[in-house]
């Protein structure tokens, strides 16, 4: 802020000592000074939030929250869009209270937007950069009060990447959670080239993404995949060699039996009956039975930077559901869209003001 007023300054002082004032400059760069300086002193914003755990009606639009404070390693985030996720709609309801941030909250893990402050020990941030990431290291463990369904929401350096420059604002708010969620839980379960995977939920926000990392990133040698009827297609588009409709078959029946299973519905006792003899199933969604481990993300820029190149060649695909994005007053009907398990990717919330 003060470069910019310094530059303003001196262009004034130029024009006068010039003697050649030019009126639609002046008044350029004056409005734009006093916007600048009306940003600064703002201090309020809008956000969504609730004070109470409970069902999306105790979510409501509040216009005068403080701007989070940033911390040394945090950078502040103009936030241009969110994306839901089911944890979110799962700490309203209170599911982990007892390791939550006290009310009220701002939900909101996902973000991209414009970094318009650093703290004194970011090193590799500036003010304009685009950026997303999952703001909450820990998912369950103390995620933080103020969330991403906000104007502005402070991040600690590590947590976020640059915003790949072919994908768009409502494209980047989708990644982050669901694709860490996805590349963790396959580097965790020992997945490496020439093994077979099979993804429960394939055209969900992080079945999507598992089905496209193991076929691009890890090298499997055979991917299937359940969905609904209508969603085979996609399971097919995505790089699944197999598309199950679960609405006809018992995939736990079939005689293909996977090194991996990756459970991202809620289907542990039958995703272990789908496991060969030397293989494991990762849930993301609740305990599960041997051979079987639950997991819980821990949120890293660094998947993201290194998840790149895949982005921007086009090789990994961002799927967001046919019905986003929600307007930033319509988050609460997004959030029951979300809530009804309809949605097919990710649901986004765009733009924010």
């Amino acid at each position: 802020m003060a470069q910019v007023v310094c530059h303003l300054l001196i262009f004034h002082i130029n024009t006068l000592g010039n003697n050649k004032p030019n009126p639609q400059l002046f008044f350029f760069f004056s409005r734009n000074f006093i916007s600048l300086i009306q940003q600064q002193q703002s201090s309020k914003m809008k956000a969504w939030q609730y004070d109470e755990y409970g069902s999306v009606d105790v979510l409501k639009l509040a216009t005068d929250v403080p701007v989070p404070d940033i911390k040394d390693d945090q950078v502040l985030v103009k936030v241009v869009a969110a994306a839901l996720n089911p944890v979110d709609y799962k700490r309203r309801l209170g599911y982990f209270k007892a390791t939550d941030s006290p009310l009220p909250i701002i939900p909101g893990y996902d973000v991209a937007g414009v970094v318009v402050k650093v703290g004194s020990q970011v090193k590799g941030l500036k003010e304009g950069d685009e950026v997303y990431g999952d703001v909450n290291e820990k998912a369950l463990d103390g995620p933080k009060q103020f969330g991403t369904l906000a104007e502005y929401t402070a991040v600690e350096e590590r947590l976020l990447a640059l915003k790949p420059k072919n994908l768009d604002f409502v494209q980047a708010a989708a990644l982050p959670l669901a694709i860490e969620t996805a590349y963790e839980g396959l580097e965790r379960a020992g997945f490496s080239e020439g093994k077979s995977i099979l993804v429960l939920n394939g055209a969900g926000g992080v079945g999507s993404f598992v089905i496209q990392l193991a076929k691009h990133v890890f090298g499997a040698s055979k991917i299937a995949a359940t969905s609904s009827t209508g969603k085979l297609e996609l399971l097919k588009s995505l790089g699944a060699d197999v598309a199950i409709d679960y609405t006809k078959q018992n995939f736990e029946d079939l005689p293909d039996k996977y090194d991996v299973v990756y459970d991202a519905i809620g289907q542990s006792e039958k995703a272990v009956k789908a496991v060969n003899e030397t293989g494991v199933a990762v849930s993301i969604v609740g305990p599960i039975p041997p051979p079987g481990f639950l997991f819980i993300l821990t949120s890293d820029g660094s998947v993201l930077t290194k998840l790149a190149p895949y982005l921007e060649s086009g090789k990994i695909k961002v799927v967001v559901d046919p019905k986003s994005p929600f307007p930033f007053d319509k988050v609460n009907e997004a959030y029951a869209y979300l809530e009804s398990h309809r949605a097919t990717g990710k649901v986004v919330v765009y733009p924010i003001p």
